[in-house]
């Protein structure tokens, strides 16, 4: 869908190229020129556009009275607009529509961290979540203002066995120094094993 280069020349430089691949992907489209149109939980089927005119004329006939999601990266268009008139037609070129799209995907996702307070699994996928739905906890994501950078070694993405992507902390767990510690009255949880064998001969 959206090699490296493209990551890399267009993307959002505040964002791992690994975390805007798996956004790309599950949230994404591999048509620079789809067009996704809702009112409501309805989907308004179109006619799929094959150039960027027809693109740009039906974004325009529709944005302001449906959500309008564009692109690479469904980036919804008319944010911060007056009129249809102002939409560029860049905004279906594929290196522009991934720097819009990531740039906007990156507040949503720093907004999710902020909310849980760390770089967890959980917040890719709820991000993800955001994007598409526009909300996150009743916070519209999109014009909600950007709670600020984090730290870029917060988070790694990393293939499992199965080779789906998982997010790690790269930061120590808290209780590290108590499970490394010599103290054998500040270990921490333990199995019990006293109930083995309780009850056999």
């Amino acid at each position: 869908m959206v090699d490296a280069a493209m990551i890399t020349q267009c993307a959002d430089p505040a964002l791992k190229p690994a975390i805007v691949e798996r956004f790309i992907a599950q949230a994404g489209s591999s048509d620079p020129l789809s067009v996704t149109i809702r009112a409501g939980d309805r989907v308004i089927v179109v006619p799929r556009p094959t150039t960027t005119e027809a693109a740009m004329e039906l974004i325009r006939r529709h944005v302001g009275r449906h959500v309008v999601r564009v692109g690479i990266t469904q980036v919804p268009a008319g944010l911060g607009i007056a009129s249809p008139e102002e939409l560029k037609s860049d905004l279906v070129d594929s290196c522009t529509n991934v720097r819009l799209g990531t740039a906007l995907f990156g507040k949503v996702y720093r907004i999710v961290v902020k909310w849980y307070g760390s770089s967890r699994e959980e917040a890719i996928d709820d991000a993800i979540l955001a994007w598409r739905t526009g909300a996150f906890e009743g916070i519209g994501v999109f014009s909600a203002p950007d709670p600020g950078a984090i730290e870029p070694q917060e988070v790694s993405v990393k293939s499992d066995k199965r080779g789906e992507d998982r997010l790690d902390l790269l930061q120590e767990p808290a209780n590290l120094a108590v499970m490394e510690s010599d103290d054998p009255n500040a270990a921490g949880i333990r199995i019990d094993l006293r109930g083995i064998g309780v009850g056999k001969p």
